[in-house]
């Protein structure tokens, strides 16, 4: 291995943002299909859900993108989401990941980087639900 070849980013190799755009494409298709997590996209503007995410995962998988949606608590504040559908959501990143241009230890990283904001999520709707 050349030690001047410059490292490239997860976001480089699934093609920077067109391919980080069919990600979150291919990715909401599965989650849309799924009936546990279906009814909470009921009435969200898929357009802005969309490029929101775009940038999520683009920050997520190393690009230039960054965040400029709202607080993950705010997002998910009152929608109480259980730890299941929580795994369910990113068992189906995971999936899709699969998919592209990535390596094992590349698409477990970035469910790390999405499982450091399950307290976020969980923290405005667990504790109220049955």
């Amino acid at each position: 291995m050349n030690q001047t070849e410059p490292k490239v980013s997860p976001f480089d190799r699934i093609g920077g943002a067109p391919g980080a755009n069919q990600v979150v494409g291919q990715f909401y298709r599965r989650v849309f299909a799924d009936p546990t997590l279906r009814s909470y996209f009921e009435g969200v503007a898929l357009e802005k859900l969309q490029r929101m995410q775009s940038e999520f995962f683009s920050a997520a998988l190393g690009g230039p993108s960054t965040y400029s949606g709202r607080a993950m608590h705010h997002a998910h504040q009152g929608l109480h989401i259980k730890p299941q559908q929580f795994q369910a959501f990113v068992g189906h990143l995971f999936e899709t990941l699969k998919e592209h241009d990535l390596t094992e230890d590349e698409r477990y990283a970035i469910i790390a980087r999405i499982n450091t904001y399950a307290d976020d999520i969980f923290s405005t709707g667990i504790a109220s639900s049955e």
